[in-house]
């Protein structure tokens, strides 16, 4: 139990904080934590807060989020939960969207694309959930100084992922006006692509700007998390198309 509480910083010596009703057992994230409370709670309950997590991840994305991570969370939803409605309603409007991701590559480029390779043009979305992991491994050395744990890293990649598919779902709904075809989802990969990667700098400098950093610094190493995960891909497609053209 704290002395302060981590949402309002009122001094508390009950269970619950008497000024914002915050658990004073809210603690730092952990890899245990993060597996036992918050996703199997992020399954099972819709917590307070949606409208106003989705104004925060637009407008103060890395602030807002920071501050949750360091424990004010009474007024935030549930990041699982977040993820887990983004991708229901995505599930959804993929029956109505007119986004083909196939049809951008010749029959012969598709013959040679691997499994993997074929997977994340049906599904880009995959990429995108099995990106937190592994952009939370980039950032934690990118920003290994700022002293935020790995778990802790996996929560504020989990916020940025749900951003970036709340962006996605919007461009989708303006899909559904048009004929499917390789320009539609040339455009809406090219859309996507520019927004992520502007999104995710301004996420990752808003985050860490308070953790010592100069401007510069700040934006390198925020535009080095997606150039990793971009050779992380390029690694990982060439050993698995090696390792296939060996056992044909």
């Amino acid at each position: 139990m704290h002395e302060k509480c981590l949402n309002c910083s009122q001094p508390v010596s009950t269970k619950f904080c008497s000024n914002c009703g915050q658990k004073s057992s809210t603690h730092r994230y952990s890899l245990k934590h993060f597996i036992e409370h918050d996703f199997i709670h992020g399954v099972w309950h819709v917590d307070k807060g949606i409208l106003f997590t989705v104004k925060e991840l637009f407008t103060r994305p890395g602030n807002s989020v920071r501050e949750y991570v360091l424990g004010k969370r009474a007024s935030y939803f549930n990041f699982v939960t977040l993820l887990l409605l983004t991708i229901t309603i995505s599930a959804i409007l993929s029956h109505y969207s007119n986004l083909e991701f196939k049809s951008l590559a010749t029959k012969e480029s598709q013959d040679m694309m691997s499994s993997i390779e074929k997977l994340f043009a049906t599904y880009p979305k995959i990429v995108l959930l099995i990106s937190i992991p592994i952009n939370s491994f980039f950032s934690y050395i990118w920003f290994r100084k700022a002293g935020f744990n790995y778990s802790e890293h996996l929560v504020l990649n989990s916020y940025k992922t749900a951003a970036e598919m709340i962006a996605g779902l919007v461009l989708t709904l303006f899909t559904l006006f048009f004929a499917s075809s390789p320009t539609l989802a040339s455009s809406y990969l090219l859309a996507f692509t520019l927004f992520s990667l502007s999104y995710g700098t301004w996420f990752y400098f808003q985050f860490f700007s308070q953790s010592g950093y100069s401007k510069i610094a700040l934006i390198i190493r925020s535009l080095m998390i997606p150039a990793s995960f971009m050779i992380f891909q390029f690694v990982v497609g060439f050993l698995w198309g090696a390792i296939l053209s060996f056992f044909k």
